[in-house]
C-alpha cells in the first residue's frame, strides 16, 4: 500500500475547521482523505466527498426523516445506522483502509457503531471529548478500537486542539500504512485467562494447541479483554473458544465497573462455535482498587492486585448466585458447550492453604453449579485443581474428540 485513504467522518456543520484540519495534516503527512458528513441540520463550508444525505439514505431513512423525528437522538441514530453501513461498504470496495470520527458525546456515539461495523484489523481512532469515560459501555467498543482524548477540543481549534488532532491523524495514518489484518492461514482459538500467578494453563495449552494447527488468542479477563472476546467470538471469529476465566461474569451481577457488558458468556454459544468452558476465579469479584470498597464488602476477605484492582471474596449464597448466572448464559448456547468443573479450586488463591481458599463455598458452588446445569451443556466435573496438568489434560481431549468428529475444523 503505497498511499491509504482515511475516512474522517463528523459532523461537518458544527467542527468544519477541526475535521479539515485532520484532513489536511493526513494529506501533508502522504496519505489521501475520503471526508463524511454526519450532520443533520446545517451544511459544511465545502461538500464533502460522501454527504449527509448519502449517509441518511446508506441508513434506509432521509435527512428530512432525522430533522422531523424532532429528536436529537432519533436524529443521530438514523445518521449512525447510515455511517455505519457507509464505512463497510467503502472498506469492501477498497475505497478506504481506515477512519478516523471526531465528536463529542453524540459524536462518539455515532463512533461506536461506525468502528463496530468494520473488520478486525482496520484502523479505526475516535478522538473525543469523553474518551475513556465510564459513559461509554464496554459492550459498545470495537474489539481494537483506539480512542484519543479530544483536550480542548469542545469549540474550536486552539494550539491544545491541534497538538491532539495532529497526533490523532498521524496515528491512524500511520496505522493503516503499518496494519496487518489477519491473514485466516491458521485457525485461532480464543482463550479466557488471568496472569501466571494466578492461572497456569495457557502455559501448558499454548503448545499443545499449535502442534493441532492453531494460533492461541488469549484474552486478559479484566472488562475490555472479555468484551474484545465476546465482540470477536460473536463474529465467528474462532474456530473454538476455551473460555476459562468467566469472572467478569461475576463482576457484572455484583454492580462492579470492571465488567465486560451484560453478554458475557454468550458470543461463541449464540454464533454456534464449540466452547470449552471453565468457572476460574468464580469466587471473586474484582472491584476498582482506587475507589472505597462498597460497604457489602467492606469485612470480606480482599486481595489488592495493584492500585487499580482489589478482589473481594463472595460468600457461599453469592456463589450460588454466579452458578445460577453461568447456567442462565450457556442455556442460550446454540453449538456444542462443555463446562469443566474442577472441583480443587479454580484459582491459585483458592487452594487449601492458600488465604482466600473456602471449603465450604466452594462446596456449594460446585453443587449448585451440577444443579442448575442446563440440558444442552455437556459438564465434566474434574477431582482436580483448575491449575493441574489434569485439567489442561481433559481440555485437550475435549479439543480432540471435537477435532475427530468434525465438530472443530483441524488446522
Amino acid at each position: 500500500m503505497t498511499t491509504p485513504t482515511i475516512l474522517v467522518a463528523g459532523t461537518y456543520d458544527t467542527k468544519d475547521a477541526e475535521l479539515n484540519f485532520i484532513c489536511d495534516v493526513i494529506r501533508d503527512q502522504g496519505g489521501a482523505v475520503l471526508s463524511m458528513d454526519v450532520s443533520v441540520l446545517g451544511d459544511p463550508t465545502q461538500p464533502t466527498d460522501i454527504s449527509k444525505h448519502d449517509v441518511a439514505e446508506a441508513g434506509g431513512s432521509t435527512i428530512r426523516a432525522a430533522i422531523d423525528s424532532g429528536d436529537e437522538n432519533t436524529a443521530m441514530q438514523i445518521m449512525a445506522a447510515g455511517a455505519a453501513a457507509k464505512a463497510l461498504e467503502l472498506y469492501r470496495a477498497g475505497r478506504i483502509h481506515g477512519a478516523i470520527v471526531l465528536g463529542g458525546s453524540m459524536g462518539t456515539d455515532l463512533a461506536l457503531d461506525l468502528c463496530n461495523a468494520l473488520p478486525l484489523g482496520v484502523p479505526k481512532y475516535v478522538v473525543s471529548t469523553i474518551s475513556f469515560s465510564h459513559l461509554i459501555p464496554p459492550h459498545r467498543l470495537a474489539p481494537d478500537i483506539q480512542m484519543i482524548l479530544w483536550a480542548g477540543g469542545l469549540y474550536g481549534l486552539n494550539p491544545i486542539c491541534r497538538s491532539s488532532l495532529a497526533q490523532a491523524a498521524g496515528a491512524v495514518l500511520g496505522a493503516a500504512k503499518a496494519a496487518q489484518p489477519p491473514k485466516g492461514d491458521r485457525p485461532i482459538i480464543g482463550m479466557t485467562s488471568f496472569g501466571k500467578t494466578i492461572l497456569h494453563y495457557m502455559v501448558a495449552l499454548q503448545p499443545e494447541l499449535d502442534k493441532r494447527g492453531f494460533d492461541l488468542a488469549v484474552f486478559h479477563a479484566t472488562g475490555m479483554g472479555g468484551r474484545a472476546f465476546e465482540g470477536l467470538a460473536a463474529q465467528g471469529a474462532f474456530a473454538c473458544v476455551m473460555d476459562f476465566a468467566t469472572q467478569e461474569l461475576v463482576n457484572h451481577i455484583m454492580g462492579s465497573g470492571v465488567s465486560a457488558g451484560p453478554d458475557r458468556l454468550t458470543g461463541a454459544g449464540r454464533a454456534g462455535v464449540p466452547q470449552i468452558v471453565a468457572p476460574a476465579c468464580y469466587d471473586l469479584v474484582d472491584l476498582i482498587g482506587w475507589q472505597d470498597l462498597p460497604a457489602r464488602f467492606a469485612d470480606r476477605p480482599a486481595h489488592a492486585h495493584n492500585r487499580l484492582i482489589t478482589s473481594i471474596v463472595l460468600n457461599t449464597e453469592e456463589r450460588r448466585e454466579v452458578a445460577r448466572a453461568h447456567a442462565a448464559q450457556l442455556a442460550q448456547a446454540t453449538g456444542p458447550t462443555v463446562m469443566l468443573l474442577p472441583t480443587g479450586g479454580m484459582n491459585e488463591w483458592d487452594r487449601p492453604g492458600a488465604p482466600l481458599h473456602d471449603a465450604e463455598g466452594l462446596s456449594a458452588f460446585v453443587d449448585e453449579m451440577q444443579a442448575v446445569c442446563p440440558g444442552n451443556v455437556e459438564m465434566q466435573v474434574l477431582d482436580a485443581h483448575i491449575n493441574d496438568r489434569a485439567f489442561t489434560d481433559a481440555a485437550l481431549a475435549v479439543l480432540d474428540r471435537w477435532l475427530e468428529d468434525g465438530t472443530v475444523p483441524r488446522g
